[in-house]
């Protein structure tokens, strides 16, 4: 199993900057990707960055230019460092990894979700 804690979140300024991070434990070494999602009350989560074990990023358009997802050599950490924030970038963001699974072809983990707000 793997579990993950998310830590950073807050209150910041429009234009400040915020950097959010997520510990993974457990069979960390099956993870094939981790990402960060965001969730505003009454939405669907959406995707805001992604990774892949072979350092391949993926970032939704809005967030481009100014969040950055990276992880640790030891690949136990992912971190998103978000600058330039704007109030549409208040959230809870999630922390999320995937492995493969023999019979269920993945498994996916969440956290349990960090409060970002910006204010205007």
């Amino acid at each position: 199993q793997v579990q993950l804690v998310e830590s950073g979140g807050g209150l910041v300024q429009a234009g400040g900057s915020l950097r959010l991070s997520c510990a993974a434990s457990g069979t960390i070494s099956s993870i094939t990707v981790m990402a960060w999602y965001r969730q505003i009350p009454g939405k669907q989560r959406e995707l805001v960055a992604a990774i892949t074990t072979g350092g391949r990023l993926n970032y939704t358009d809005s967030v481009k230019g100014r969040f950055t997802i990276s992880r640790d050599n030891a690949k136990t950490t992912v971190s998103l460092q978000m600058n330039s924030l704007k109030p549409e970038d208040t959230a809870v963001y999630y922390c999320y990894a995937k492995r493969p699974d023999y019979y269920r072809g993945s498994i996916t983990t969440w956290g349990q979700g960090t409060q970002v707000t910006v204010s205007s």
